[in-house]
């Protein structure tokens, strides 16, 4: 999935109010983390992620790691805070 720049611009308006609903420790991205993530993402479609440790490129990596586990879009990324995407899936 690949969304447009105005797709994104769109996500991170919807965003701006959100408070983030994961936190990913000193541990970083583990099998649990990753878990809590789709669930979350099942329930919202759009969340925000809190990465606590770690220096701007290893804060990038994790987000990069919970998109791919999860199969959600990377949306946006700001300081400690980073915007993931997944829609839903309707049966």
């Amino acid at each position: 999935m690949s969304l447009s720049s105005s797709e994104k611009k769109a996500l991170k308006a919807r965003a701006h109010h959100l408070k983030p609903v994961v936190r990913i420790g000193q541990k970083g991205v583990t099998d649990t983390v990753v878990e809590e993530t789709a669930q979350c993402l099942e329930r919202h479609e759009l969340i925000k992620v809190h990465v606590q440790e770690g220096e701007r490129d290893e804060r990038m990596a994790c987000a990069r790691e919970l998109a791919s586990a999860t199969g959600a879009e990377l949306v946006h990324y700001i300081g400690k805070v980073f915007v993931l995407f997944r829609p839903r899936m309707t049966a």
